[in-house]
């Protein structure tokens, strides 16, 4: 699993997205990235820890009011440097991208791009398929007024073709930044806005740390856009019966951090709920084993 940090307002977004990292690094050490966009793109991603990755010369180069960011524990690929987050694809528009997650079909997904839709991979990361998916689907609209609601229709297109558990934040060049969580709400996506700055992150201490106050689960099958004028725009892409919410229990037991709060539920207090079923469990064992 991993951890994911998109921020868009008037201030640099770096200044967010690090301190967000290493608010996040317990969800991913193999490696961590950045991207932030200002005329273009400044990509910044590699092997090891944040403050491994990032240094005050790199930092200053990553230039933008608006960007992403992810510390990375690989489920699907391998180590490699090439498989760090965030992904760009320089069509349409040209497209950054973050993912948390894991997706069920993956390999069908990479195979079925590379041989209907002639896509080549750089590596061996599902959101790299979540990524092309992504421009796919936004090639098939009028590019030339691009509308929240374009967006989500294009959306509505990759969640027909994903299986699996994804938090995703989206860097679309010149246009704003794009939010999206899967349909069951299997990992989490939290975000807050205050004023004209505007975030998103896998935990709700990131933006703690960052002084937003006003903290909210990004529902299962939801999307957010915050277009380049900080207008947010939200569409409920799935709606799924809240009895089929599905959250990763993982995330309670061993993902996240004690002090963070996810899907309303204080990771603490759920720990000490886990710990006194567990309890109850083994002294009814004890009572009725020889």
């Amino acid at each position: 699993m991993c951890g994911i940090v998109g921020y868009i307002g008037n201030k640099q977004a770096i200044t967010h997205i690090y301190p967000a990292l290493m608010a996040l690094q317990h969800r991913g050490q193999d490696a961590a990235g950045a991207v932030t966009y200002s005329s273009g793109f400044h990509l910044k991603k590699g092997n090891g820890l944040a403050s491994n990755v990032f240094n005050e010369k790199n930092i200053a180069r990553l230039q933008g009011t608006m960007g992403i960011g992810h510390v990375r524990y690989p489920t699907i690929g391998h180590r490699h440097q090439e498989d760090a987050q965030p992904f760009i694809i320089n069509a349409p528009y040209g497209i950054a991208l973050a993912h948390n997650g894991n997706l069920v079909n993956y390999f069908d997904l990479k195979k079925s791009l590379m041989t209907q839709n002639l896509r080549y991979f750089n590596s061996q990361c599902d959101a790299e398929v979540i990524l092309n998916l992504l421009a796919i689907e936004l090639s098939k609209a009028n590019l030339r007024n691009l509308k929240a609601e374009i967006i989500f229709k294009a959306l509505s297109g990759v969640y027909e073709s994903l299986i699996g558990s994804y938090a995703v934040v989206v860097v679309i060049a010149d246009q704003g930044l794009l939010a999206f969580r899967d349909p069951l709400g299997i990992k989490p996506l939290v975000f807050a806005s205050q004023g004209t700055d505007h975030c998103f992150a896998s935990e709700s201490v990131a933006l703690d740390l960052l002084g937003f106050t006003d903290i909210k689960d990004v529902a299962p099958g939801q999307a957010f856009f915050i277009d380049m004028e900080h207008k947010r725009y939200t569409e409920q892409i799935v709606n799924v019966p809240e009895k089929k919410h599905a959250a990763c229990i993982f995330e309670y037991v061993y993902f996240a951090r004690p002090d963070s709060v996810i899907d309303g539920i204080g990771v603490y207090e759920a720990r000490l709920r886990l710990g006194k079923v567990l309890g109850d469990q083994i002294r009814n064992m004890s009572d009725i084993m020889p």
